[in-house]
């Protein structure tokens, strides 16, 4: 019999794991009202307390590039400025 492996998003975790910070019930209580073991939760528990302090970074050199270039964002503003020039001069 072969089960399948569950996969959690990244909401489901933080909350449970935010639950757990609180400590205001037992690990146990928690893993069998998200039908968890105790060791997931305590794994997911240090990771995000290993990683808390990167979300207080304001380094911008470790900020994230959002995959969209800037080189190409002001290019097509150049362009669009003179298209709306040369509209404004062919109106008068």
């Amino acid at each position: 019999m072969s089960t399948s492996r569950r996969k959690f998003s990244k909401e489901f975790k933080s909350k449970v794991v935010l639950e757990a910070l609180k400590e205001r019930v037992p690990l146990e209580v928690l893993a069998k009202k998200y039908e968890l073991t105790p060791t997931q939760i305590s794994v997911w528990k240090s990771l995000a307390l290993k990683n808390f302090g990167n979300v207080f970074s304001s380094d911008p050199a470790e900020k994230k590039d959002d995959g969209v270039d800037s080189q190409i964002l002001y290019a097509q503003i150049g362009q669009l400025k003179v298209q709306n020039d040369w509209l404004k001069k062919k109106l008068q």
